[in-house]
C-alpha cells in the first residue's frame, strides 16, 4: 500500500520497526505535494530539502538507538499562525509578510519533542478569520476547503501529510474537516498551550488537529496536551490517555443525544436527510434532545466576545494597515470596538451557565451528535462557508470531533460532529470510534 494512504499510527509503528524510514515517507509526501499543489495550493511555505534533512536526522536517531517519541519521523503540517523558529510565519496577511520568528510556538516544540518532521506551513485565511486564502478543496477545486485552517484540512485530505494542526475560535477546525472529508478534533479549551500562536481571543482560541482516523487524532492530540505557564488557561495535570481510551471498547454500548441545536434551520437538505438516516440507523442508541432555552442567545454572545477580542488583538494592524485588511475583517474590528463593557462582560458571564446546562445531558448520554457544517463545501472560493454549527461548542470550550461518515447529493463529504462536556475528551474519542465502526457498511 502507498505510504501516503496509511494512518499516522501505522506509519509510526512501521518506522519504529524498521519496515520503512522517515526519509521514504517524507519523500512520498513531497512527491504527492508536487503532483497536486498547483491545483490545491495548501502550503504557505515548504522547503523540501529541509523536510528531508529532518527525516534523515530522525532515521539516524533511530539507528543510534535513541529514544523515540510517538510521532517519530512522521511529517506534520503546521497552520501558518504558529511561530516556527526555522520558517516564516506570516498569518495569512500581507501585513506580516516576511515575518521570521526566532522561536517555536509551544505546540510546535511539542511536535518536535515527539519526533515529528515539521513538513511546512499550511495556508490560513487572513489572520485566521474569514477572508479566504489560496487553498482549494481537494475533492473539487471549484469549492472552498473551509477556513480558517484551510491548508491543514486540504493537505491531510489530499494525502500530502498524514497529520496537521490548526486552530478554532469559531469553526476553523471542524468546518474545514467536514468539507474536506477528514477527521477534525478540537480538544477542550485549555488542554493545549497556545503560546506563540496568533491570538484572536484568549477566551475562545483553541488548537485542533486533522487526521485520517480517530486513533490518529488521539495520537497527535495527546502529544500536544501539556502545561505551559505562559498560557494562563492551561493547568498542571496528567496528560489524558487519549490513545488508550480511544482504542478501548466502551463498557456499555453508548447512548447519543441527537441535538439539532437552535440553528437547525441553517442546515441544508443533505444535512437534514443525513441526520435522519443516522438517527434511523442508530435506533434506540440515540434520542432527540432539545437544548435548554439559554442556548438560543449563544451565537450572539459568541460574536460579542470574539469581535471585541479581535478588535483588541488586531488593534495594531487596524491602525497601521487598515486599508490592507479585508472589508469583512475591518467590519468585525469596528463592531468589536463598538460593544460596551457591559455587553462583553455579560456575554462572558454566560459561558459557565451554558456549561452547567450541558451537564444534565452529558450525565444521561455518552456524547452529543450534531451537524458539523450546514452542508457540503459551497461552490466558489469567495467565502469559507458558515461555522454556525460549531459556535455553541466553541463558546463552551467543549471537545468536538467531526467524522467523515456522510455524503452529500453532489458526492462531497459531510461530517458528523460529536461533542460532550468540557474535559470529557478521552471518552468522546472512544465513542467517536464506536460510532464510526457502527455506521461502516
Amino acid at each position: 500500500m502507498e505510504l501516503i494512504r496509511l494512518s499516522a499510527t501505522d506509519l509510526a509503528a512501521r518506522i519504529r520497526a524498521g519496515e520503512t524510514t522517515s526519509e521514504e515517507l517524507v519523500t512520498a509526501c513531497l512527491e504527492r505535494i508536487g503532483e497536486l499543489e498547483a491545483d490545491i495550493q495548501a502550503w504557505a511555505h515548504i522547503n523540501p530539502d529541509y523536510a528531508l534533512e529532518q527525516a534523515r536526522n530522525a532515521d539516524n536517531e533511530l539507528k543510534r538507538g535513541q529514544a523515540t517519541g510517538p510521532l517519530h519521523g512522521i511529517p506534520v503540517g503546521v497552520k501558518d499562525i504558529f511561530d516556527t523558529g526555522d520558517m516564516p510565519t506570516e498569518d495569512g496577511t500581507v501585513l506580516h509578510a516576511g515575518r521570521t520568528p526566532a522561536y517555536d510556538a509551544t505546540a510546535v516544540g511539542l511536535l518536535r519533542a515527539a519526533g515529528a518532521v515539521i513538513m511546512g506551513k499550511t495556508v490560513t485565511t487572513e489572520l485566521a478569520t474569514y477572508a479566504p486564502g489560496k487553498t482549494r478543496n481537494p475533492h473539487d477545486p471549484n469549492r472552498t476547503p473551509g477556513g480558517s485552517s484551510s491548508g491543514s484540512a486540504a493537505a491531510v485530505a489530499a494525502g500530502m501529510v498524514p497529520l496537521a494542526i490548526g486552530s478554532q475560535t469559531n469553526g476553523s477546525v471542524i468546518r474545514p474537516a467536514s468539507y474536506c472529508g477528514v477527521h477534525g478534533y478540537k480538544p477542550s479549551h485549555g488542554l493545549i498551550p497556545r503560546y506563540r500562536m496568533l491570538r484572536q481571543s484568549r477566551k475562545l482560541d483553541q488548537i485542533g488537529v486533522f487526521a485520517r482516523s480517530t486513533e490518529d487524532a488521539a495520537l497527535i492530540g495527546e502529544t500536544l496536551m501539556a502545561f505551559d505557564d505562559r498560557d494562563p488557561d492551561t493547568r498542571p495535570r496528567a496528560r489524558p490517555a487519549l490513545v488508550k481510551t480511544a482504542l478501548a471498547d466502551p463498557p456499555l454500548r453508548p447512548r447519543f443525544a441527537l441535538v439539532k441545536s437552535p440553528v437547525w434551520d441553517s442546515a441544508d437538505t443533505d444535512v437534514q436527510e443525513g441526520f435522519a438516516e443516522l438517527t434511523e440507523h442508530l435506533g434506540d442508541r440515540a434520542s432527540p434532545v432539545e437544548l435548554p432555552d439559554i442556548f438560543r442567545n449563544a451565537v450572539e454572545w459568541h460574536q460579542i466576545i470574539m469581535e471585541t477580542d479581535i478588535a483588541l488583538s488586531f488593534e495594531r494592524e487596524y491602525r497601521a494597515g487598515g486599508d490592507k485588511l479585508s472589508n469583512n475583517l475591518r467590519q468585525m474590528i469596528e463592531r468589536g470596538r463598538g460593544y460596551t463593557a457591559v455587553d462583553y462582560n455579560h456575554a462572558v458571564a454566560q459561558t459557565p451557565l451554558l456549561r452547567n446546562a450541558l451537564e444534565d445531558i452529558c450525565g444521561e448520554y455518552d456524547a452529543i451528535i450534531t451537524p458539523a457544517a450546514t452542508g457540503e463545501a459551497p461552490v466558489g472560493l469567495e467565502s469559507t462557508g458558515s461555522p454556525i454549527f460549531c459556535t455553541l461548542w466553541t463558546l463552551c470550550g467543549c471537545p468536538a470531533i467531526t467524522l467523515p461518515i456522510l455524503q452529500g447529493s453532489s458526492g462531497m463529504p459531510i461530517g458528523v460532529q460529536l461533542t460532550s462536556c468540557k474535559g470529557d475528551d478521552a471518552r468522546l474519542l472512544r465513542n467517536a470510534r464506536w460510532l464510526t465502526e457502527a455506521v461502516e457498511p
